[in-house]
């Protein structure tokens, strides 16, 4: 008996050195693996006579289950679409949006006032003082249009 107790004591303490482990480098590995040992704990308490080997099996099986499940339905869930798609993609939020030329479009390029900064744009030869409309973004430079 006291066996027993003992060894569901292990796996629970196992779960919780694997939580512990999560907390100090989180990625959410180790929390399914803990949730896993957890799990065995409670199952050894209701199949006392378990052998190790076989409770070894089934943590490695509850394991492999439990990251399963995790990439398969919770990881889905979590990188869902966002309320904010282009948050870190700030090009691409001018998009649509009109500016005016800082100095004229020469052979393609040129400059234009974005905010309190200057962004190379590419577009149709134009004057500086143009009003013209952001159509594309290729890395840090704004595809321009004349805006109507």
């Amino acid at each position: 008996m006291l066996n027993t107790i003992v060894a569901h004591y292990g796996w629970w303490l196992l779960a919780l050195v694997l939580l512990g482990v999560e907390i100090m480098v989180p990625g959410f590995f180790m929390l399914w693996i803990g949730i896993a040992a957890a799990v065995m704990g409670l199952l050894l308490l209701a199949l006392p006579e378990l052998s190790f080997l076989t409770q070894a099996a089934v943590f490695v099986l509850l394991a492999l289950v439990s990251c399963y499940c995790y990439w398969r339905f919770v990881r889905r869930i979590a990188d869902g679409p966002s309320d904010q798609p282009l948050l870190n993609r700030r090009a691409e939020q001018y998009i649509g949006r009109r500016f005016v030329l800082e100095g004229p479009i020469v052979n393609g390029q040129g400059k234009a006032r974005v905010g309190d900064s200057l962004w190379l744009v590419e577009g149709p030869e134009l004057p500086a003082g143009s009003t013209i409309e952001v159509i594309a973004v290729d890395g840090t430079t704004l595809k321009v249009k004349v805006a109507v």
